[in-house]
């Protein structure tokens, strides 16, 4: 029987181990590759083409939402199953409108993965009950015009959002630039158009507002190996 393969994006490796042999334990499932950035994650599936991308929402670089528009937009028939912290039903919506078919919270057992992942092979969708509960609420509050609009990063583009992750996460200009394969110049330009758009005008603003927006987690691993305190 061919097994399903599967890429497992995930930034922590205690993390991603432990869920590599809870979701191969069934036998009918096969992490081909193992993703520490969400960058990692659109490369790999491009390289690899496997059936199922696991994403973390948190990952460095470029987010897991992020990957998935990427990924999918090259691919379109590419199957993503989200795993978060995070089962708010705004968080939830933003994913689905991604594109992803599946979202699980991360105390989902290794026996729901496996599901999920299967459920998606079979060309089928999968939210817990209590994810899709949320959904649900979330659509419902949206259609009464009484959902509350969390301060986000919605109203930015891909490029614009890519650029607020690598801020927050500490890089450099010239990090940066080659990042996104652009120049120092074009990197300067961009980050002074994100700061005029947000009317935010220094780095630990931006730091704060991607924090808010859920792109970064709380405590943000700087490029120097610091740790920018969380707020």
């Amino acid at each position: 029987m061919k097994r399903i393969t599967v890429i497992l994006a995930e930034d922590h490796t205690l993390v991603r181990q432990g869920l590599r042999l809870l979701i191969e334990a069934g036998g009918d499932i096969e992490i081909v590759g193992e993703a520490k950035t969400g960058r990692e994650a659109v490369k790999m599936n491009g390289d690899l083409r496997p059936d199922i991308v696991v994403m973390d929402i948190a990952m460095p670089l470029l987010n897991g939402l992020h990957a998935t528009r990427q990924i999918l937009k090259a691919y379109p028939a590419a199957k993503v199953l989200i795993l978060s912290a995070h089962s708010d039903p705004e968080y939830v919506e933003q994913v689905v409108k991604a594109g992803a078919l599946g979202y699980l919270i991360k105390q989902s057992s290794g026996e729901v993965v496996a599901k999920a992942i299967r459920e998606l092979h079979a060309g089928k969708t999968f939210f817990t009950h209590a994810i899709a509960k949320s959904l649900k609420e979330g659509y419902q509050k949206s259609s009464d015009g009484i959902g509350l609009k969390k301060k986000s990063s919605t109203d930015l583009t891909s490029r614009e959002e890519e650029l607020l992750q690598l801020i927050a996460e500490g890089h450099v200009n010239k990090q940066i630039a080659s990042e996104l394969s652009i120049s120092v110049k074009t990197v300067e330009k961009h980050r002074q158009h994100l700061m005029d758009k947000l009317n935010i005008h220094d780095i630990a603003g931006l730091t704060r507002f991607a924090i808010a927006s859920g792109m970064v987690e709380s405590s943000v691993q700087s490029t120097t190996g610091e740790n920018l305190p969380s707020r």
